[in-house]
């Protein structure tokens, strides 16, 4: 026998615990997922997702909190042994971090006493294939506004930002959140239109969700939002005032940097 090769005893009980496991029942959808269709809006930074969050969670049966950053909570496997024991359970970290996002979830949506939860986190344009994994019934909202709207929001919140980096931000978030529309089934909503005909978007978003339309969601400041401070969602004077602002005209085709102008053309606008 070479040397460190494993013995027949170990081959043997190698393929007994396979064989346990083949015979062991699967797990059943009701044990995989406590929420098993979330609804996630995908986004770049500054494309009003904030907005569309409060008109949301305005609705009777929709829960929209703050961006909750789902993708950032993980699970450590600590010990060599922790590992095994969950290997035994047929899970693995992907599994157990999915389960906890689940939990957090659920754990929010039972707190609400609503039906549908909503996560805006803009970051979850780039973990898109990570949300279709572990929530293969999920729901999507493709959220869209201007390229170059979103680079001038950020440099009007920040006029010490650097232009191109900023450019180069807001091309990295679309790129993801054309990739996901380009493999998820999903509805477009654009910024534009939710705030020049916010009724007839919301109208459309609720048909999607499967609830009734309510003009409840057109009066967000009667609701009970969460605080709207940095790194969870917008805090502008805008956002706080609880009113729709309209968005401000587009920017003129030689102002959209020349880094966004084929994704600018392939959202449908002017360029």
């Amino acid at each position: 026998m070479v040397k460190g090769s494993p013995t027949m005893r170990q081959v043997a009980r190698g393929v007994r615990r396979r064989m346990r496991r083949l015979a062991e029942p699967p797990v059943p959808p009701s044990a995989r997922r406590l929420v098993p269709d979330p609804v996630f809006v995908l986004s770049s930074v500054r494309s009003g997702s904030t907005l569309l969050r409060v008109l949301l969670n305005s609705h009777p049966e929709i829960r929209a909190p703050h961006e909750m950053h789902l993708r950032t909570l993980s699970v450590s496997l600590t010990k060599p042994y922790t590992a095994k024991a969950m290997t035994e359970l047929g899970l693995d970290q992907r599994e157990l971090e999915y389960l906890l996002w689940d939990r957090v979830m659920h754990r929010e949506l039972v707190r609400s006493g609503k039906r549908i939860i909503v996560d805006k986190t803009p970051g979850n344009a780039g973990a898109w294939e990570r949300l279709h994994e572990g929530w293969p019934k999920a729901r999507y909202l493709f959220l869209l506004r201007h390229p170059a709207s979103m680079v001038s929001s950020l440099i009007n919140g920040r006029p010490d930002r650097d232009l191109d980096a900023t450019v180069r931000e807001v091309r990295t978030y679309v790129d993801a959140v054309e990739a996901a529309r380009d493999n998820l089934d999903g509805l477009t909503v654009r910024y534009e239109e939710l705030t020049e005909n916010p009724e007839r978007v919301t109208r459309e978003i609720c048909a999607h969700l499967g609830v009734e339309w309510t003009a409840k969601m057109l009066d967000y400041r009667k609701g009970d939002h969460g605080p709207f401070v940095p790194f969870i969602g917008d805090w502008s004077d805008n956002i706080k005032s609880g009113k729709i602002q309209k968005a401000r005209p587009l920017p003129e085709p030689e102002d959209v940097p020349p880094a966004l102008r084929d994704i600018t053309r392939a959202w449908g606008y002017g360029c």
